[in-house]
């Protein structure tokens, strides 16, 4: 008996304990106990509320004592119930919120809750506010007009722009457009002489340009932290274009050179077809003396002036034609 009656109040104690850890759980009293030492005006059966809701109550409640103790009065409960139920940090906004007031930032809650949903650190943003933040450029390649490359490195100094944070460009758009206007800059110049000597020009024509448009970000200042004489690209241009103009000029004389080939070898088959009909014509002359011969219009006289008249023209022909040398050897 002794034995089921511990076992009984075992199970008791157990039963309570869990009964009271389930209640402790759906109401914080110690957490409204600390909600009510800092001044914050809320009630057990809201917090019990806020369980059932699925809002953790220690992050409203942390949130609303900060809130209160950095004097920001105006924000309630549901608004931070709604920005945790909307998918918000609660805590960020908050320390946003906090830290925008002791550095006189005017920066309301519609206005964080708002960046915050954006999907930006609405905290660093109001931290970067106050201490400006450096962005280093990649080296930016630029040609300057007397085809001389230079590779440029800058260092920019933003800080954030509160009302421009949500639909605003972030860091990669004031990178592109700081480079694009050391591009601008620098190709403007006669020669990278005059940019090695004076670089701050660059700085001061990227400034007045206004590049920090539509960004969420104010451009502070651009400096030039180094420049490195790169590839001379006009030489190089320059060397291309005229071993393309060579490769034209090749190809244009191929083209001649096969024409020329293309005509020689139909003048070569002119000739052949020329030499082809002669040599036709003159198989015909026997045939036609021989009708002669038989008809009577050519007498045997005639046939051996003729031959006479053809040894004289072979002669001539023959002395014309100049005479080969003589390889043999001379004897003495």
């Amino acid at each position: 008996m002794e034995t089921v009656g511990t076992f009984f109040w075992i199970i008791i104690v157990i039963a309570a304990f869990i009964s009271l850890s389930i209640f402790f759980y759906y109401v914080p009293f110690v957490l409204w106990i600390n909600a009510k030492a800092s001044g914050v005006n809320i009630s057990l059966i809201q917090l019990f509320l806020m369980r059932l809701r699925k809002v953790p109550p220690p992050v409203i409640v942390n949130a609303m004592i900060e809130a209160h103790k950095a004097g920001l009065k105006s924000i309630t409960r549901d608004q931070l119930e709604a920005h945790y139920l909307a998918g918000g940090h609660v805590e960020r906004v908050v320390h946003a919120l906090v830290s925008a007031e002791k550095a006189n930032i005017d920066l309301t809650f519609q206005m964080a809750t708002a960046i915050d949903l954006a999907g930006r650190d609405v905290f660093n943003a109001v931290q970067m506010s106050v201490n400006p933040k450096v962005i280093d450029t990649p080296a930016i390649a630029a040609v300057a007009r007397n085809g001389i490359q230079l590779l440029v490195k800058a260092r920019i100094t933003v800080r954030a722009n509160i009302k421009q944070l949500v639909g605003g460009a972030g860091e990669e758009t004031v990178i592109a457009r700081v480079g694009e206007g050391i591009i601008a800059s620098i190709g403007a110049a006669e020669t990278h002489a005059e940019v090695l000597e004076t670089p701050d020009n660059i700085s001061k024509v990227v400034l007045k340009k206004g590049l920090d448009a539509g960004t969420a970000f104010e451009i502070l200042s651009i400096d030039i932290a180094d420049i490195d004489i790169g590839k001379n690209i006009g030489a190089e241009l320059q060397m291309d274009q005229a071993q393309a103009d060579k490769n034209i000029a090749q190809a244009r004389a191929e083209e001649r050179r096969a024409m020329a080939v293309a005509l020689e070898q139909e003048m070569k088959a002119k000739a052949q077809e020329a030499r082809a009909k002669v040599i036709e014509a003159e198989a015909e002359v026997p045939k036609a003396m021989a009708e002669a011969f038989r008809s009577g219009n050519l007498g045997i006289m005639d046939y051996y002036k003729m031959k006479n008249i053809q040894a004289d023209t072979d002669m001539r022909d023959s002395i014309a034609k100049p005479s080969k040398p003589n390889n043999k050897p001379i004897n003495d």
